[in-house]
């Protein structure tokens, strides 16, 4: 009985195989902060219009407390969001 695995190509050769087969091309770290700061901007200006549209509600509108609350959590709120952006931006080039 065979317990071998079949043959397979040693490390470099295979290497070279699947990168002629698959040829997928990185996105230099130029290329993603350039769609990376679009990404960006296009969330500031989308959580600024819907944060102005939250705070014209009456229930908000009328409670100073409330009002402290919302813009305290909509101020730092962005960050959250925005952190996946920013790595992905930051990442090295493979």
């Amino acid at each position: 009985m065979n317990l071998r695995a079949a043959y397979s190509p040693p490390l470099p050769a295979r290497k070279a195989l699947i990168q002629s087969t698959l040829h997928i091309s990185a996105m230099t770290i130029r290329t993603r902060k350039f769609f990376g700061t679009i990404a960006l901007l296009v969330l500031v200006v989308v959580w600024s219009l819907m944060g102005m549209t939250v705070a014209q509600t009456p229930w908000l509108a009328n409670s100073g407390l409330l009002q402290a609350i919302f813009y305290v959590v909509a101020g730092i709120g962005w960050v959250l969001p925005a952190m996946p952006i920013i790595n992905w931006m930051a990442r090295p080039d493979a």
